[in-house]
C-alpha cells in the first residue's frame, strides 16, 4: 500500500482525541493519506488539536514517536473492540516519560495556593503524552463500547458514537455517509 501525502487538513471528525489522532492516518484502500511526513507536520496536528502553542519547536524524533503512538493506539483500540489484548509497551513509555510534573505552589499575587503544571515540551513523549492520556481515558471509559469504525467499503476510520441512540454509523456524513447512500440508491435502481 502507498501511502501519499495528504491533500487536505487532517480530519478531525472522531469525537475523541485519541480516535482524531489515529485518524491522522486515512484514506480508502490503496489511496492512504498520512498526515504526518516530517516532525513539523506533527506539531502543526498538536496545534490544531489545541494541544501546543503556536512557535512550537519539533524536538528530534517526534515524526518516529508520533508514528509509533499512532500505531500502537489503533492496535490497542482494535484490540480492546474485540475484548482482547495488545502490546501496551509504546503507550506506557509515553504516558511515563512524557507525564507532566504537577506541583502545588504558593501564589504571592492572589495568597492562595495553586497546581503547577509543566509539561516536558522539549521531548516527543512531553509532546505526545496527552494523546497517550486521552487514549487510556478512552480505553477505560464506560463508554467505550461506543467506538465505531466507520462502516463505508475500505474506510479505516474511527470514531466514538456520542449520538443520542448510538446509531452513528460513518466517520462523517458528508463524505462516507453520501457516498455509501448514493451507492445504495444506485444498487436499489438497477435492481
Amino acid at each position: 500500500m502507498e501511502i501519499k501525502s495528504p491533500s487536505s487538513p487532517p480530519l478531525f471528525l472522531a469525537d475523541n482525541l485519541a480516535l482524531d489522532f489515529i485518524n491522522s492516518e486515512y484514506g480508502t484502500g490503496d489511496d492512504r493519506h498520512d498526515c504526518f511526513d516530517d516532525d513539523r507536520s506533527v506539531i502543526d496536528w498538536l496545534q490544531t488539536a489545541g494541544l501546543v502553542p503556536k512557535g512550537t519547536v519539533a524536538p528530534p524524533e517526534l515524526l518516529g514517536e508520533a508514528r509509533q503512538l499512532r500505531d500502537a493506539a489503533r492496535a490497542v483500540v482494535h484490540a480492546a473492540m474485540k475484548s482482547s489484548e495488545a502490546d501496551l509497551t509504546v503507550i506506557n513509555r509515553m504516558l511515563e516519560t512524557g507525564r507532566p510534573e504537577t506541583r502545588l505552589e504558593w501564589d504571592q499575587d492572589t495568597q492562595r495556593y495553586r497546581v503547577d503544571v509543566r509539561s516536558v515540551a522539549d521531548s516527543p513523549a512531553g509532546l505526545l503524552w496527552p494523546v497517550a492520556n486521552a487514549l487510556v481515558k478512552l480505553l477505560t471509559d464506560d463508554k467505550f463500547e461506543y467506538v465505531r469504525q466507520c462502516e463505508a467499503h475500505n474506510c479505516i476510520l474511527l470514531f466514538h458514537d456520542l449520538s443520542k441512540s448510538h446509531r452513528r454509523r460513518w466517520c462523517s456524513m458528508a463524505t462516507c455517509g453520501n457516498r455509501m447512500k448514493v451507492a445504495a440508491f444506485r444498487n436499489r435502481k438497477s435492481s
